[in-house]
């Protein structure tokens, strides 16, 4: 049975553009609701600013994580699958009959 951070984390990376954008509004909407609590005064426009700031520095954050979780899980899974052997996915320099190939004459 999967653990509730495994299943969090699987719906993460099925759902990435989602959850960024569910960060970015939690983001907004704390934003706004701490600058209202802290400064009455301020202007709404302001505040909004203020909040889109805070959200775009924090969806940069989000975003960098979730390049990284991307990276991270490719590389498991292409080092363990793949044949990462360069060579073999290139054609041959020479034919059978030892005439050179086209494709690697200048």
């Amino acid at each position: 049975m999967e653990s509730k951070m495994e299943r969090m984390s699987s719906w993460v990376e099925e759902h990435k553009l989602a959850t960024i954008g569910g960060v970015w509004a939690a983001a907004v909407g704390s934003s706004v609701a701490y600058s209202r609590r802290r400064a009455p005064q301020r202007a709404t426009s302001l505040r909004l600013i203020h909040a889109r700031m805070h959200a775009q520095a924090l969806t940069l954050a989000v975003l960098g994580g979730a390049a990284a979780m991307h990276y991270y899980t490719k590389t498991s899974k292409t080092s363990a699958d793949a044949d990462l052997d360069f060579y073999a996915h290139l054609p041959p320099a020479t034919d059978a009959d030892g005439n050179e190939n086209e494709r690697w004459s200048w």
